[in-house]
């Protein structure tokens, strides 16, 4: 999809290019021709729904007009900037410049990589004419474009079938997309984890003959070690993305439908890869740190059994309950790891549990923390960005639900109730010395229906991550 843009009265030549103006309306969406012979797209927001335009509406309203222009094989459209100001909505020019191209290449997006008959390849829109825009309007829109196109990279990269995504490949991937930018991407193997007792990863990806990797990626466009204006030492944050490339369940292999997905599980993975590159890439002056245990997690003879006991890089002791509960295990190493950079924040991504999306359906991610604020701030930019977040409660007494018998720490719960808030609950033993959120993307690791977004991975919470990195 390309952006062009045009002068504040060249609404005509847009016409004469060929591109269908598109405007908002109350009702169903239709396309007809007005007065002047201008080929016109309305898109229908539903009853009272122009009067009702939400921050949340209007991102769905942006994905909508693709996916019409898309099912009506529409390949050039016509954006007059002015019909898309809500002023009750708070928005700046440069801000909806960024919201529309980032939501219309969003939705535009397809897996086709492995489509091989034209004839089944899906119909995608070319070209988008802006008029009525101006200098700030093409900086939005020129940030939301490339905010877009590594979400997009984050999608494909967790629509990749397991047979071609293992912890290698996933590896490969991430030090090809660091070359050009100021990204340091490093890579440790089996045996540097082994030497540093990296025991939860490790035993992960014992079961696999695809051997575990744990990715490193640092930015750090600031000296380290040096002081901001108040006198203090500046210190990065720390990305975490738990990158199971497949999910069996291991021992406690998964049955059904279960395991429909789960080449998907490295999906907070992806999101932190592309995160770490899009702040080079955008300049952010913001030290920043990604880490990323990568392993499968499958059954052999020899895969971690259940009761197994396993010491981690914190010299911790983990008691396995259950191998399905394995993302947290690799977690706890990638947390404790966190801390050798002193982080200001350490903000960990993970599809976890299962449990997170029967609390809150499929449209939200659940968050954790014991920092008010940071939740506050977390819910604030989860609206702004359009990866919404909702909390659950972090308190010390589900820490009982996760103490070992025999070892320190159980990785699963007493029961089966509350296993979202068991599992953060486990990582928390990880990273009490240093500011910590985590994210349950469980309930947003696919597509729904009604959000006008392709069948597969959503690629949140890149855009959260983008705002936590810049503000928090």
């Amino acid at each position: 999809m390309k952006f062009h843009f045009l002068g504040k009265n060249e609404e005509k030549n847009a016409a004469r290019k060929g591109a269908v103006r598109i405007a908002l309306t109350e009702g169903k969406s239709a396309i007809f021709r007005d007065r002047d012979g201008v080929r016109t797209l309305e898109i229908g927001t539903g009853e009272d729904g122009l009067k009702k335009m939400t921050r949340r509406t209007f991102f769905l309203t942006m994905r909508k007009i693709i996916a019409e222009a898309k099912k009506t094989e529409i390949p050039s459209l016509h954006i007059h900037m002015p019909d898309f100001a809500f002023p009750r909505l708070g928005f700046t020019e440069k801000e909806l410049g960024e919201i529309i191209a980032r939501e219309f290449i969003l939705s535009n997006y397809e897996f086709d990589f492995y489509k091989t008959v034209d004839a089944d390849r899906h119909f995608f829109v070319k070209d988008i004419f802006i008029t009525g825009g101006s200098r700030k309007t093409e900086e939005g829109i020129a940030r939301g474009l490339m905010i877009a196109t590594h979400i997009n990279k984050s999608r494909d990269l967790v629509n990749t079938p397991g047979c071609d995504m293992a912890p290698a490949h996933f590896a490969e991937n991430a030090i090809a997309e660091s070359k050009g930018f100021p990204v340091k991407a490093s890579v440790l193997d089996k045996q540097a984890m082994r030497k540093i007792g990296m025991g939860g990863v490790l035993a992960v990806g014992d079961g696999s003959q695809h051997e575990p990797k744990f990715v490193i990626l640092e930015y750090f466009p600031l000296p380290r070690g040096q002081k901001g204006k108040t006198g203090k030492k500046i210190k990065p944050i720390v990305l975490v993305g738990k990158g199971v490339t497949y999910d069996t369940g291991g021992i406690n292999i998964k049955t059904g439908s279960h395991l429909d997905d789960m080449h998907m599980d490295m999906a907070g993975g992806a999101a932190v890869l592309h995160a770490v590159i899009l702040a080079a890439k955008l300049g952010i002056q913001r030290n920043i740190v990604g880490l990323i245990p990568a392993a499968e997690n499958m059954p052999s003879g020899m895969s971690l059994k259940p009761h197994d006991i396993i010491t981690s890089l914190s010299g911790k002791t983990i008691e396995i309950l259950n191998t399905d509960a394995e993302g947290r295990v690799m977690l706890a190493d990638a947390l404790t790891y966190a801390g050798r950079y002193d982080p200001a924040l350490v903000v960990d991504v993970a599809t976890l549990t299962g449990s997170a999306m029967s609390a809150l359906g499929q449209r939200a991610s659940a968050i954790f923390t014991k920092d008010a604020k940071l939740e506050a701030l977390a819910r604030e930019l989860g609206e702004k960005s359009g990866d919404h977040v909702w909390p659950l409660p972090l308190w010390d007494e589900y820490a009982e639900e996760i103490k070992g018998t025999y070892g320190d720490f159980a990785n699963t719960g007493k029961t089966r109730y509350g296993e979202a808030i068991n599992a953060a609950i486990f990582l928390y033993q990880f990273v009490k010395d240093y500011p910590w959120l985590h994210i349950d993307i469980a309930p947003r690791m696919v597509s729904i229906e009604g959000e006008y977004l392709a069948k597969g991975g959503t690629g949140v919470p890149i855009s959260l991550l983008l705002q936590l990195i810049e503000k928090a």
